[in-house]
């Protein structure tokens, strides 16, 4: 439903409509000079030919000593897939997991792909709602009572698309907890790792315990930290067996990824970082821009997010349901926002800020007059 909103936003655009978009998640920068330099130079070297499927040797030594360093992840090359951006990642992972009657504990609200990708493979995704009261995240209790003989697996996303929020380190290793004492598998969906505001830290599930890490798998990718979303480039990291299996389903579907793309991912993790800076500085003023407006809106209530680049305010008090909120919003004021309902969320609305203060403040005074006409 996200790309859906955001083709008619586009045509509307191509139609000579001036409208706003909310809608995709997809960073406005310009993806950094010495990473686009690294994929040239590989171009010129004629780095132009079928690679190995589970990636380029050195781009997956490259996310292995990533894990390492920033997450505390003890993976070697051998424990690492690069795939067609991170969705691809999860895709793989649940065709090689899932069997059918498999189950999946997955968050609501959560990422419009994950109970999708689990249908697909056979498996049944056991949706486990959280509330606004509880900042939109899983508790130990819900996670445990959700469990059944047929559990396969648990979705962990943190920082969370849609909510913004970030698991503390205490929520997460609470959560851990139940994952080895039950003997689950948890994959963590961490590719908004690097965008986190108010003093949050990330800790990765894996670097819990050694239990906790013989039982969790990472997916993740290049997009939304380096503004590399078009270059889909991803990856999964786990157990070799694991990851064995997923690079068959991969060698079977779309082999290697893009051979000359993935020497920029290797200049992205082994080159400087400094290039994050100024981006991280965008978005924490356009977080602040955007609450403000928002927390403005009467029958508006928007938890704070403390990752990500997105706010999923509740619009109950409205008495709209988010599909009608969000297609009669485009039509009549061109604003273009994904209804919560695509997240598990009826209640709610997503709007991601990646997009220029400037753009951010004329959208918002659209938004506000547009729910003043339903108030």
């Amino acid at each position: 439903m996200t790309l859906a909103i955001d083709a008619k936003a586009k045509a509307m655009q191509r139609d000579g409509l001036d409208v706003i978009s909310f809608s995709v998640g997809e960073p406005d920068f310009d993806t950094p000079d010495h990473i686009r330099a690294a994929a040239k130079a590989a171009l010129d070297q004629g780095k132009t030919r079928y690679g190995p499927v589970a990636g380029e040797p050195e781009l997956r030594e490259a996310i292995a000593q990533k894990l390492q360093r920033d997450n505390e992840l003890c993976y070697g090359a051998e424990n690492v897939l690069v795939t067609n951006g991170g969705k691809h990642s999860l895709y793989n992972l649940m065709m090689a997991l899932i069997e059918p009657g498999d189950e999946v504990i997955i968050p609501a609200p959560y990422w419009v792909s994950y109970p999708e990708m689990v249908k697909l493979a056979g498996g049944k995704p056991v949706i486990v709602p959280t509330t606004l009261e509880s900042n939109y995240k899983i508790t130990p209790e819900q996670l445990s009572q959700a469990i059944t003989s047929q559990t396969k697996l648990f979705v962990f996303n943190s920082p969370s698309n849609p909510t913004g929020m970030v698991y503390s380190p205490d929520e997460v290793r609470a959560l851990a907890q139940v994952v080895v004492e039950r003997d689950l598998l948890v994959v963590a969906d961490e590719i908004y790792e690097k965008w986190l505001y108010d003093g949050a830290t990330h800790l990765s599930m894996g670097a819990v315990s050694p239990e906790a890490f013989e039982r969790t798998i990472v997916s993740s990718g290049f997009a939304k930290t380096y503004a590399m979303t078009g270059w889909r480039i991803g990856f999964l990291a786990g157990a070799i067996p694991l990851i064995k299996a997923a690079t068959t389903v991969q060698g079977h579907s779309t082999s290697n990824v893009c051979t000359f793309a993935q020497y920029g991912a290797v200049a992205a993790y082994r080159d400087s970082q400094d290039c994050l800076q100024p981006m991280l500085a965008a978005f924490t003023e356009r977080r602040q821009v955007i609450l403000e407006y928002v927390n403005a809106l009467p029958g508006f209530t928007c938890p704070t997010p403390q990752g990500a680049f997105y706010v999923l305010p509740d619009i109950s008090k409205l008495g709209i349901s988010s599909l009608d909120f969000c297609s009669k919003l485009l039509d009549t004021h061109h604003v273009a926002m994904v209804p919560g309902v695509a997240f598990g969320a009826d209640d709610c609305i997503r709007l991601s800020y990646a997009t220029s203060v400037e753009t951010i403040q004329r959208g918002m005074e659209r938004l506000s007059l547009f729910v003043k006409s339903l108030t």
